[in-house]
Order: structure tokens, then sequence, then C-alpha cells
């Protein structure tokens, strides 16, 4: 199910044509925006969404969801959906932000949004790549590039008011009627929707996708008819472009015969339940919701359930206490999950994870040093990038310990490896700061800035650490600390520059 804000996608002036992709159907040509064009203009939105209070950098919840997009974009490279130009441009980032409703969806230059709900929903890791496969076509296909090339009397600028409009709609339809309602904006909104050829083409691509990744072809059919279920629930009418991907019976049935069976889901995960409860519990659902969650443990009837339904309602358990400020509640919640899920690696992961975290919230730093002594990297994670829980967890309690100094000999290895990780950065920052080195800190914090885009907010940071390094003239490592500043305040410079002028085309 997919917002149509996916679509905002517009022709920039003094663009070429695209070069013929091989092996797109005749749904509507890509007109004259490039995907370096295409990348620019999901830049100027994203960075809105990078300050959009509901964006959530959860380790927990990013690191499941990567796990499974690195999945999906090497299935879509070995089949040969992921053209060079497109690969080596577009971002390819998934962002994550709180929301109650079920969602998912794609926007300009290869950037994909992602409602907690939609991962509170699901059951197996083949639910959620069926989503994320069919968001993927979307963009691999050019689909919005497509559509809006028969618009190319609309500016950008009006085409990402809409973007925004329809974001904010999708949590308050009030706010997002106030943005969109104007004269070129409510002209083209109706525009701004997949054609069912398209929603078609995704499904057949996404599928292709999902399961050269590895993924159980059930999951398609499994999703659709949940999201299905969701919508009957959920829609009042009100807003006909959060309806712009029908899930129909006949593309459900159309699923379900490519996967060769009449019914049947993909067996349940019990590490994916167990972050589909972390996922409801950060949709910040309401203090009954978390109370009613907090309090099922104790229903009568609660011990015969299921062993996967009582650690999934454990963990939301003690994640509720967690939320309502109840810290012993929720320490003895994640104490009977641990033998519930001890036979099983991943889930005993995540169990052990959301001890730390709530050792780490009850003031409890050395704790967390015990029950994640290093950062591993997972068996079916041959670049080694697991560990992102570990690794913050570690640097904040490090950090509460002093003993700063090892937290940022953790970090550093790793930003240098992630250098858009602005969650990392962040800590980073914190760690030198612990430790006295102000310079560095500052740098820290500009990478931050970066990291999200904001590429004047990183010029100031950077222009007061340049103030600092002058103010305190230091040795050698400070000296070779300010060449390092010195050197990416003129990198971001010119990124700057660069933003700014795409700014000024798309006006």
């Amino acid at each position: 199910m997919t917002l149509p804000l996916a679509a905002a996608r517009a022709q920039l002036p003094g663009t070429s044509p695209p070069p013929v992709q091989r092996g797109l159907p005749s749904l509507g040509d890509a007109g004259e925006m490039t995907p370096l064009a295409e990348r620019k203009l999901g830049d100027a939105v994203i960075r809105e969404l990078f300050r959009d209070p509901d964006y959530l950098d959860d380790p927990v919840l990013g690191e499941y969801v990567d796990g499974i997009w690195r999945r999906l974009l090497a299935g879509a490279r070995a089949r040969g959906e992921l053209p060079p130009e497109l690969d080596e441009r577009y971002a390819w980032q998934v962002l994550i932000g709180r929301d109650h409703t079920i969602n998912a969806f794609a926007l300009p230059g290869g950037y994909f949004g992602l409602h907690t709900a939609l991962v509170g929903v699901v059951s197996s890791r083949d639910e959620l790549a069926a989503v994320l496969a069919h968001e993927m076509s979307h963009i691999t296909q050019r689909h919005i590039a497509r559509m809006l090339g028969q618009q190319s009397r609309q500016t950008p600028l009006v085409v990402a008011a809409v973007v925004a409009g329809l974001i904010a709609a999708s949590k308050n339809p009030q706010a997002g009627a106030a943005m969109i309602i104007g004269g070129q904006a409510a002209g083209i909104q109706q525009q701004l929707n997949y054609s069912r050829d398209m929603e078609r083409e995704a499904d057949r691509i996404g599928y292709g996708i999902a399961t050269q990744a590895g993924f159980t072809p059930s999951g398609f059919g499994a999703m659709f008819e949940t999201l299905q279920k969701a919508q009957r629930l959920s829609d009042n009418g009100d807003w006909p472009y959060l309806r712009s991907h029908p899930l129909t019976t006949q593309r459900i049935a159309d699923m379900r015969q490519r996967e060769g069976v009449s019914n049947g889901n993909p067996p349940q995960d019990l590490e994916t339940l167990l972050v589909a409860a972390r996922a409801r519990v950060l949709s910040r659902p309401g203090i009954d919701v978390l109370r009613q969650w907090a309090g099922e443990p104790q229903t009568p009837g609660f011990a015969k359930q299921p062993a996967p339904r009582r650690a999934a309602a454990l963990y939301a358990a003690a994640l509720a206490h967690s939320e309502l400020r109840e810290p012993e509640q929720a320490e003895r919640a994640a104490a009977d999950l641990a033998p519930l899920v001890a036979a099983d690696a991943r889930a005993a992961r995540q169990a052990r994870l959301l001890q730390a975290e709530l050792a780490l919230k009850a003031g409890q730093p050395q704790r967390v040093l015990t029950l994640l002594p290093g950062v591993p990297t997972r068996a079916d994670d041959p670049k080694g990038e697991a560990g992102r829980p570990e690794l913050l967890l570690r640097a904040r309690a490090l950090i509460a310990t002093n003993a700063a100094a090892q937290a940022s000999d953790s970090l550093q290895p790793w930003v240098a490896d992630h250098p858009r990780d602005a969650g990392a950065w962040q800590q980073l920052a914190a760690a030198w700061a612990a430790q006295g080195q102000t310079l560095r800190s500052l740098r820290a914090e500009a990478e931050v800035q970066v990291a999200e885009l904001d590429y004047q907010g990183a010029v100031n940071r950077f222009r007061a650490a340049q103030d600092y390094s002058r103010q305190h003239p230091g040795g050698n490592a400070d000296l070779i600390e300010a060449s390092i500043v010195d050197a990416r305040m003129r990198e971001t410079q010119a990124a700057l520059r660069q933003q700014q002028e795409a700014e000024k085309k798309l006006r």
C-alpha cells in the first residue's frame, strides 16, 4: 500500500532525456527528467522528512529493515532490474516514521518511507520484503517520472508542495488539505496516482526481485491480505489518494497464482514477531493502549497461549512499561521473555538488546556492558554490518561509566564505513565532548547535519569548529583535526552551492 506522494517527480528545466531503458513496458514516457535531476528532487523532499519529529532512527528497527532492504537490492541487481545509472545515482535509503497508519511509500531519487504500524503487522521477513520489493519496483521502473513526464508544464516546486501536503495528510487530513489546496497543486494532485498497469507491473517485478533475493513467494499474498483487512478497517474515504494502490481481490489472486497455491502464508519468524511488537509500541498508540499491552501477560489464560504469541506479548509489555516509566515492571517482563526465546539465536539477541536498553534507561550502564560485551556480526550478514544496536547502546554505556575513549574508538571505524549514519556521528560527538575534545566534537556535530542533507547547518558547525581552533591552538593532533575540518568545510560548501542551484531550478 503506497502513498501517491511516491509519484512526486517532475521535470527540471534544462535537463536532457534519459537513455532508453530496455525492458520497460510502454506505460508512459519518463519525460525529460534524468536520474540525477530526480535524485536532486528527492533530496529536497527528504531533508524535510529528516526534520519531521516523527522521523525515527531506531537502531533495532533500522537494522532489521536494512537487512531485508540490502537483500532486495542484491536481488534486483542479479535480475538486471537495476540499471547502473539508477544504482549509482539514487540513494536507496529507507526512512522509518512513527505512524499508526499501515503504509509505505516511495519518493523521487530512491528514497522510501515506512510507517512503524506496517512493521507492526508483519509476522515474517517475507511479508515486509513483499512491500519493500513492490515499492522498489516503482522506482526501478521509473513510474513517478513516467507519469509526471506528461505534466511538463508543472514546476517541480509545485510537485514538492503536493508531496509535503500528502505527507502531512497521511497524519492529519486537515493539515494536508491546507497544504495542497491551491490552483496548480489542487489541479495536479489527482494525477499523482499510480495507474493499475503500473501497480500490476510493480507486483510482477517486485515478486521477481523478492524471490530472487531468497524470500518466500507466499509473502506477497499474505501481506496483501493483511493490507486489505487494514484498509477496510481504517479507510473513511476522506482522502482518495491514500487508496491510490487499490489492493483488489484480483491482485491478491494474481499473487496467489504466482505462488502456485490457493492459500497459505509464510511461517512465522520469532525475531520478526518481537520486532513487530517493538514497532507497535513505538508507534505511540496512546496511554490506554500501552496499559492494555503492559497488562496482557497478567490476563487469565496467558500461560496457555503459544510460545511465540507469549514472547511477542512479553516484549510489548516490557517496552510498554518502559514507555509508561515503570522500570521495575519492564525489567520483570523482559526477564520472563528471555527463557522463551533462548533457543532462537536471533530472537535471543533481541531479548538481550531489550534488556540492555531497559538497563540504560534505568541508569545501570554497567549492566549494559555485561549484557553486550562486544559488537557481534551475524552469520547471515557477510559484510559484517550488523551490530549497530549493540554499538550505540555500548557507546552510551561507556560514556556513562567514564570510558568515553573506548566509545570513540569503537565508533570511529563505523562512521568511516557508514558516513551517512547521523545517529552514530551524534554518539561520537558526545563521546569526544566527554573527553574534552571540543574540536572533534564540533566536527562530528557538523557531520550529523551532512548526513541529514542540511548543508547549511553543517557549514555553521564547521565554522564553529574553525573558530574554536583559532581560539584554542594546540598540538599536532589538533592541527591534523583542524586540517580535516577545513577540508570538510570546503566540500560541504561546494555541496551547499549545488543544493542551492538545484533549488533555484526547482523554482
